[in-house]
This record gives C-alpha cells, structure tokens and sequence, in this order.
C-alpha cells in the first residue's frame, strides 16, 4: 500500500472539517474515497463539495463492506464511537476516532480489546497533543526537570456557553443525547494532557453542579480533588458559566514550579530541591534559590491535521502514535469517576467501578429529556466540542 483510502464517518461540522483537508491533498499519501451520515442533508452537502469521486454511504455497514476505504475516521455522536469502530476492526479497517473515546468506560474498553484484536492502527484525535507548548510540559515533568511532582491545579474555566447554545439542539446537555455537560464535551482535551504530563490518580473526590448556570440536566461547574499513589494532590476546575473565564495551568514539583498561562511556559526552578533544602539548611527562615526562566517552546501546532498525518503513516511505515486510541480510555476514566464521586457523594477509587458506574448513567438516561427527534441536528462545532 502506498496511499491510503479513507472514510468519515459522520460529517457534521468536525466530519466535514476533516473531509475538506483530506480532500484538498493537505494528508501526504492519504485520499478520501467515502464519506457516511444518516443525516441526507450531509449527503447533499458532500456530493456538492467533495467531488464525484467520494462515495456516498447512508449506513456504516454498507461502507465497511464496500472495499473503497482501508481506515476510517468517526466523528460521530459520542455514544457511537466504541460500536461503530468495533465494526470497523472487524471489517479489517484501521481506525481514528474523534474525542472523547466514549461515554463510559466499560464501552470504551470493549473497542479498545477489539483494536488489539485486529491489529489495525488505533488512534484518537486528541490534536491538543501536537501543541508544542505542552509537549514541552511533558518533557519537563517526565525528564525530572521540576521533580517529583507534589501539586497540579488547572483552573480552565474559559469554556463558556449561552443557554441559546444548549437550546440549539434537543440532543444537547442531555444524559441520553450527550452522556455530559462540560466533562464529557468541552473537556476531554484537558483531562487527557493531565494524564498524559502527570499520570493517573489514584482517587478521585468530585462535586458538580447540574444545571448551575443554565437550564440543562447535566454538569455545567466542576471542582475535583485528586490523589496520587505518591502522595501529590491535584485540584480540577471547570465551568461552561464563568465570563471571563481562565485556563492555567501549574505543576509543583520538589525542583520548582512550571506554568502554562496565555500561550506562555514559565518554570520557576530551584537551585537546590526542595526536599534537599528541607533536609539540609539550618538557619530558620529561608527558602531555596530560585530562577524565573521563561522557556522557549519551537515549532508549530499542527492540530486535526497532524493526527490524521500521523495516523496515515503508522498505517504505511509504522510510526508510532502521538496519540493511540488506546489511551482515550484514561482521560474518560478521570471523567468517569467525577461524576460518580458526584453521584455517590463520596470518594471514588481508580480503576473505577465500570458495572457500577454504567448502571447510574442508566439511570440518568432513563430520565434525559433527549428528544429522539432532535437526533438528526446533532452535528461537532468546528473546534471539535460538542
């Protein structure tokens, strides 16, 4: 193979987003052959803008089996990532699937057992990985550069949202329709780079407000607490109701303190670690040395794009992912275990009760005011939220 075919699945604003950089050429060895939606107005729109030689499919299973297409990329409606990229492994298709992987766990771990199975590509298109200003975090964390880490807080409140646009889709902010409010849409991102930079809590103590701000079901306002296997502690908080809102965040750790705030990598070092000076200085008052270095981040963000090119190439030269698929679970697991925390108003240990937790989601949704109606106006904002 020296090109690979591709199929979007669903092709709402995201779908078609990913649709018109692969069709420009703007994917190195990449084509798209197909494009799916139940939706006819979406079909419409690709026969219109895709040229003639895109199929057009109105059920995943009739473009899985078609043989026009080697991998797919689904951006559909959360809830159907995990089923319909199972189909897709046992098609023999490789796979991208938009954030979040899931709504829940349990799904999630399903598709993850069927990518191994199949031995296909795997991916998820966390683009906020490609960001060379958080990569460069990683580095610093996961060198040893600020240390053990001891506290990690990320206020990132500036997801705001109107009631004009929960009011937009009958889907929207609904247990049924979404599985969420802010963790499960705007936030996935921010939880999948605190796992990637800092690793996985040991426990989780949440408390969500539904409905705080705006006339919705689910989590508009989130504030958790978590705990690491070494002690660190980490304090979460995000809202879609705070105008102006923020988005720092700061890691300490035994060598010094590191901040991403407005576009900026601060990392306030110690000459001598913490831990050291502690042990070590005997004169009362004092503090260890420390330097204010502003440290430079090189490159460019290559966002959705720069999945998707790497995707293409592990399929054609085995380059490893940025971001595998198997990894989604990680981020949702943390999201996961909020909302129980919130549910059961107590501490909830990871890994989490899947059978637990997924039994308390049936109850949410036996009770969701989704509108079966309003399924065809779901569609992905072009910034890849819901």
């Amino acid at each position: 193979m020296d090109k690979v075919r591709i199929g979007i699945i669903g092709i709402g604003n995201m779908g078609s987003a990913h649709a018109k950089y692969i069709s420009a050429g703007e994917i190195p060895n990449a084509e798209l052959t197909a494009v799916c939606d139940t939706n006819p107005k979406r079909l419409e729109w690709a026969k219109k803008n895709l040229g003639e030689g895109v199929l057009l499919f109105e059920k995943a299973e009739a473009l899985f089996e078609s043989g026009s297409v080697d991998g797919v990329i689904i951006a559909t409606p959360h809830y159907y990532h995990p089923p319909l990229a199972i189909e897709a492994f046992k098609s023999g298709l490789h796979v991208l699937i938009e954030k979040p992987a899931g709504v829940y766990t349990k799904q999630v771990r399903e598709m993850n057992e069927a990518a191994e199975k199949s031995g296909k590509v795997f991916g998820i298109m966390y683009n906020q990985r490609t960001s060379p200003l958080y990569q460069k975090l990683r580095d610093l964390v996961k060198s040893g550069e600020v240390g053990e880490i001891k506290r990690i807080n990320w206020i990132i409140t500036d997801w705001y949202r109107s009631q004009s646009y929960y009011d937009s889709g009958g889907w929207r902010a609904t247990w049924a329709g979404e599985g969420g409010g802010v963790l499960i849409n705007q936030c996935p991102h921010n939880l999948d780079l605190w796992q990637w930079i800092c690793g996985m809590p040991v426990r989780i103590r949440a408390f969500c407000s539904y409905g705080k701000y705006h006339d919705i079901e689910v989590e508009d306002d989130v504030t958790a607490y978590m705990e690491y296997e070494n002690g660190a502690t980490g304090v979460f908080v995000t809202t879609t109701g705070d105008a102006p809102g923020t988005n720092r965040l700061e890691i300490t750790g035994d060598r010094g303190k590191v901040v991403v705030e407005d576009g900026k990598l601060t990392f306030w070092r110690l000459r001598v670690s913490e831990r050291q000076f502690n042990r070590e200085y005997k004169g009362g008052f004092g503090s260890p040395e420390c330097w204010k270095c502003e440290i430079p981040v090189y490159g460019q963000e290559t966002a959705h794009q720069g999945i998707t090119e790497n995707w293409v190439n592990g399929i054609l030269k085995g380059t490893p992912l940025l971001s595998p698929g198997e990894e989604g679970i990680n981020g949702l697991t943390i999201s996961n275990a909020m909302h129980l925390s919130s549910w059961l108003d107590d501490w909830v240990k990871l890994p989490i009760d899947e059978d637990l937790y997924y039994e308390k989601l049936k109850e949410k949704i036996e009770n969701s005011t989704f509108r079966k109606d309003a399924a065809e106006d779901i569609v992905l904002d072009v910034d890849g939220t819901y």
